[in-house]
């Protein structure tokens, strides 16, 4: 592995880029700057639709996840796009719908590999719920699980998709 290098990239997905995705990003890169690996793998997102294109994360997104020290102002939101899949080694969909449009979308010489992203949280479901109608305390679960799932990726990224020095 080649010190200080990015060799790995990974897209979080949900439907409008503003809530569960732009969360899912900036949780995975902190656990991964805590997990020493910040330098090794990057993190993005994006939605499935252009409802929020330009648009920061949601009120709520932003405020709950900056009480418990995670920092979304400097997102905006964004749609997938036909690079992404050439880009990203790991695209992880929110959601079954999600998964679904994903599937649609990538190109048959595609090297990115899609999967959900609570599937290392089996226990919660296959789907991480969409807080956007909601109140403080969807946006609270949808933190809570996000926090859950993401050592489960670590976990993963180390043992299968990063190799040791």
């Amino acid at each position: 592995m080649t010190r200080g290098c990015v060799i790995f990239k990974i897209l979080t997905v949900c439907t409008g880029n503003i809530c569960r995705s732009p969360s899912a990003e900036v949780i995975l890169r902190e656990h991964l700057a805590a997990a020493g690996l910040e330098r090794l793998v990057q993190v993005d997102s994006a939605g499935t639709a252009d409802y929020h294109i330009g648009e920061p994360p949601s009120d709520p997104a932003l405020r709950l996840a900056a009480r418990r020290g995670y920092d979304l102002a400097p997102l905006c939101a964004r749609q997938v796009d036909a690079a992404d899949f050439a880009d990203f080694d790991l695209i992880l969909a929110m959601d079954r719908g999600h998964f679904g449009r994903l599937t649609d979308l990538q190109p048959v010489d595609s090297r990115a590999r899609l999967h959900l992203f609570l599937e290392v949280l089996p226990q919660a479901g296959p789907d991480l719920p969409d807080p956007y109608y909601g109140g403080d305390g969807d946006y609270e679960t949808m933190l809570d699980l996000i926090e859950a799932a993401v050592p489960g990726w670590i976990a993963r990224l180390q043992e299968h998709f990063l190799t040791k020095e």
